[in-house]
This record gives C-alpha cells, structure tokens and sequence, in this order.
C-alpha cells in the first residue's frame, strides 16, 4: 500500500509493507496551495509513479488534500472517533490506475458550541497511541488532542505558530529581531514571561519594551517571542502533572518538551512517521475493491 501524508505546503508518500514497515519514502513540496491548476491526480502520479509501476494498486492520502481546498472534500467525523470509525469513512477518488481513497478530517465543539477541526493530524494520532493518553501535535495550529480506548474524544486547536510567523513578518515586533538561531536562554524567558500574571496580548509588546531598553537583543528576540507562545499554550492546554504525547517535527517538540517541563509536566517524544503508523492502520481496515 502506499500512504500519503499531503498538507498545505507539502506532501509525505511511504511505500508500507504488509505489516507496515516503510519499505521507502518520497517527499515533495508540492502542498495543495502549491500544486498548478489544481491537478492533484498529475501531482500525485509525478511523486508515487515509479511505485505504481511495481504493482502497487492501493493508494491512501490524508491531510489537507480532503479539504474543501484540496482534491476532494472529505466531511469532517465527529469525535470520538478512532481508526475503525475513520476507516469505515473514507472518500473515493477518481484516479487511473490505482484505487485511492481519502480519510476524513475529525469535529469537535467546545464548551461554547465553537467547532474544532484537525486534518491529517488525526492519522498521526491513530498511529502512535493507544488506550488513554494526551497528545500534543506543535504546528502552525497546534492540536491538544484526548484520547481514550484508541479514540480521540475531545480536542482544542492553538494559532502559535501562525501567529509566530505573522508577528515577526507583519508586526514591529520583527523589526527589532534578526533570523537567529533558537537561543535556549531566551526561550527560557519568554517561558518565564508566560507564567507571570497577565494577558498575553500584553506580554507581547514586551518584546518591543526590552528590546528599546536593551535587556533582549535583536539575536534573541524571535526566541524570547517563540516561548512566550508557546509558554501561554502550554500554560492555557496542560494540567499540572500531565504526560504529554509529543507528535512532530524534532526541533520543534524538543521545545514543546522544555516548556512542558516548566509546567510539571512530562514529554514524551513520539518516533518519526506517525503518519505513515497511521496510515498502515486505517489501511488495514479500509474497504478496499
């Protein structure tokens, strides 16, 4: 079978044996806002090609290609919902040559009946946890996930990294902040920052105030600024005392891992390609012709 993980700006394609080994990898960036015209089918066909001529006949995507940007809109299921509700969802997509269908993103609402929405990262999920946990998954829109008997049950989305990016490239704040590499210790402080008494909204021209009194550099500014977000998060989705499930990029969950340490909290770092686990596992129980 071949798994495909395909987001916004980029797309993940896995060659999975039969028990679920990844027998090879191929990458694009070839997201949906980057493909031409909209011609998933060419886009798909270019990446997994050499694959489909050594036989394989069964393709499944997941991500943003089921968005109502992507391929084919794919409706959102209601949580709970686990592998064997996903894989009894999953959309048809006309494609020569090979059966390809397409799972479905998770709803939730929360407490004031506002929807939540999460695509792609419900396949990660489903491929690294089990039984009842909490799951973190950093991103442009972070995901807090829980899960219980294999099934997420309930979840909050967090606009950190969007709101990240957007700060420095749209704001003043990244007029006084050079491209740096992550400062741990100023990291560190906008961790600290986060913690103290007060509105985020607030906290953030702080990163202005210091920067003209000369006590955050223009080196550690993006740093200072990226623990302040992800402080407020972490302060605002995680009880004390809490395990945490890490699903991501490396660099980026060893600093979900250093904040949730600050909380009481504990991290525990999922292995590379949730994706692909996840996958593998709806695959399994996909109504395939």
């Amino acid at each position: 079978m071949i798994g495909v993980d395909w987001g916004t700006s980029s797309l993940r394609a896995y060659r999975l044996d039969a028990a679920g080994t990844v027998l090879e990898r191929r990458e694009s960036d070839r997201g949906i806002l980057n493909v031409t015209g909209g011609d998933f089918a060419a886009a798909l066909r270019d990446l997994i090609g050499p694959w489909l001529a050594l036989g394989e006949r069964r393709v499944l995507l997941s991500g943003m290609i089921g968005s109502r940007q992507g391929w084919v809109e794919a409706p959102y299921l209601p949580c709970p919902a686990g592998a064997a509700e996903i894989g009894a969802a999953l959309v048809q997509v006309p494609f020569a040559g090979a059966e390809v269908l397409l799972v479905p993103g998770l709803r939730d609402f929360d407490a004031a009946g506002t929807p939540e929405v999460m695509r792609g990262e419900e396949t990660q999920i489903v491929g690294v946890l089990n039984g009842h946990a909490r799951a973190c998954l950093p991103g442009s829109h972070s995901k807090w996930a829980q899960v219980e008997d294999g099934r997420i049950v309930a979840f909050q989305t967090f606009f950190s990294g969007e709101a990240f990016a957007a700060l420095r490239t749209a704001t003043i704040l990244g007029r006084m902040m050079n491209d740096a590499p992550t400062d741990p210790a100023a990291f560190d402080r906008g961790l600290a920052r986060a913690g103290d008494p007060g509105h985020l909204l607030n906290h953030l021209f702080g990163v202005r105030t210091l920067g003209l009194f000369d006590r955050l550099s223009a080196d550690e500014s993006g740093s200072y600024l990226s623990g302040l977000l992800i402080g407020h998060e972490v302060g605002a989705a995680c009880p004390t005392g809490a395990v945490v499930h890490l699903i991501g990029a490396a660099p980026l969950c060893a600093l979900y891992a250093r904040a949730l340490a600050r909380v009481g909290a504990t991290a525990m770092i999922e292995e590379p390609d949730a994706a692909a686990r996840g996958l593998h596992r709806i695959g399994a129980i996909a109504p395939w012709n």
